[in-house]
């Protein structure tokens, strides 16, 4: 992703407001006093590590505890004070405030992807070239890294990753004998039949998600939001990705073949657990949350490459996320070297690859021990080998808005209202988009100008 340039230092004083009217975040230009220059080199990594001090970490991700301990073990003389500040918009909201305060900011911070954006055009962030990470490109896989580097300027580490997949319970598959689709058109016919030979069972289910609509329209193809020079936003949610998308998916909206159930309630999880949801279109973090949360599920569940559109494989990142370093950091070597450690190195990798995450980099996503495991949840099927094949076939050049966090938060009001009506996805991006341009350029941007 490439949108920061000569116009950023412009534009932060716009991404106040942007923030602001997202719900979750408040006042990004404001304040981002600390110690964070963006100076330094890759030698003041093992000079601050040698030294020791303190630092704090926000994050919410399972293993975050347990990579503290061991990064404290392995150097004692440094202390992390973890903090659990809340899942995203919650950690951000907190994040948002300390930066408008100029003080309260962590050291180091856990960031989604969709969201790096507005944090590094905000300058909140610390470049982390100057201390070597460019150097570090060829560890990750191609669409995470291009998440955090922003025209030269990296503001962060890839964590995760989630390319998408089709997760499906099999025993449902098997009962109504339904064959695993390869192609979309294939994954609508079995959504019919399913639906046809039990009304109270479906496909999946769907009442409009922007994070997975955006997936999609990157897997499909598309390329709706263009930023050059941190200000110049080219937002086409028309353009031919976009399209096929909802044409797409309109054929399982319109003919009533999506569960209503709203994702991530209870009714969902047990739908998943009862067979009335019979797969799920998902990033590759979902097998934890499968084990965990949909007991019921356990050996009936299996993965297969996401559905496409022809014969070529093609894919997108769904979720996932990473960490920085903010600019209030007072000790940004110690706190560089923490995260370059967290992220990069492999007792800090197999902590989180064994708690459930999917990584981002090259070297796990290759690692015979990592592929050949195999799943007593999915019925003892080696899951890891479909999920890396997917991350191998990640379609290129998709990038976020640089107001993305307030532009999910309207797309129920937008998008969603297709889904409540069973009308057409087109026309509810089109009013997406026309709300967009809107804002966007009502916050100093210059949108399809």
């Amino acid at each position: 992703m490439k949108i920061m340039g000569k116009g950023s230092r412009r534009i932060a004083i716009a991404l106040a407001a942007v923030l602001v009217a997202s719900g979750s975040l408040a006042g990004c230009a404001s304040s981002s006093s600390g110690g964070g220059t963006g100076g330094g080199s890759a030698a003041d990594l093992d000079a601050a590590l040698q030294k020791g001090g303190e630092i704090t970490y926000w994050s919410w991700t399972p293993s975050a505890e347990a990579q503290v301990k061991a990064f404290e073990a392995k150097y004692p003389n440094v202390k992390v004070d973890y903090v659990n500040a809340g899942t995203n918009k919650d950690e951000y909201a907190k994040l948002q405030n300390a930066i408008k305060a100029g003080s309260g900011a962590p050291d180091v911070v856990q960031i989604e992807y969709y969201a790096f954006p507005q944090f590094a055009l905000s300058e909140s962030l610390l470049d982390l070239a100057p201390y070597g990470f460019a150097d570090l490109e060829k560890d990750y896989s191609t669409g995470p890294w291009g998440s955090v580097d922003f025209d030269g300027k990296l503001y962060g580490l890839p964590q995760d990753s989630g390319p998408m997949a089709l997760f499906y319970n099999k025993e449902v598959f098997d009962q109504y004998g339904i064959d695993v689709p390869t192609t979309w058109d294939e994954y609508v016919a079995a959504a019919e039949k399913l639906h046809t030979a039990d009304p109270t069972k479906y496909l999946t289910a769907d009442t409009g998600d922007s994070g997975f609509t955006t997936s999609m329209i990157w897997q499909a193809g598309g390329t709706p939001f263009i930023t050059k020079n941190g200000t110049d936003v080219t937002l086409d949610l028309q353009d031919a990705g976009s399209k096929k998308f909802a044409d797409n998916w309109n054929r399982l909206l319109q003919k009533g073949l999506l569960s209503t159930t709203p994702s991530w309630s209870d009714e969902w999880f047990k739908g998943l657990g009862d067979g009335s949801i019979a797969s799920l279109v998902i990033g590759a973090w979902m097998p934890g949350v499968l084990e965990s949360s949909v007991k019921d599920g356990a050996g009936k569940w299996r993965v297969a490459p996401i559905p496409t559109y022809d014969d070529t494989p093609a894919n997108a990142e769904n979720g996932g996320g990473g960490q920085a370093v903010t600019k209030q950091s007072k000790n940004p070597a110690l706190a560089a070297a923490f995260l370059k450690w967290l992220n990069n190195d492999p007792e800090s990798l197999k902590i989180f690859a064994e708690s459930g995450g999917f990584p981002s980099t090259t070297a796990q996503l290759s690692d015979a021990a990592f592929l050949g495991q195999a799943s007593d949840y999915f019925g003892g099927q080696k899951i890891n080998e479909v999920l890396t094949d997917g991350a191998k076939n990640v379609v290129n050049g998709w990038s976020y808005l640089p107001f993305q966090v307030y532009a999910n938060s309207i797309f129920g009001d937008t998008v969603g209202q297709a889904y409540k009506t069973k009308g057409d996805l087109n026309e509810g991006l089109a009013s997406w988009q026309k709300q967009l341009v809107d804002y966007g350029n009502a916050q100093g941007f210059s949108v399809n100008k």
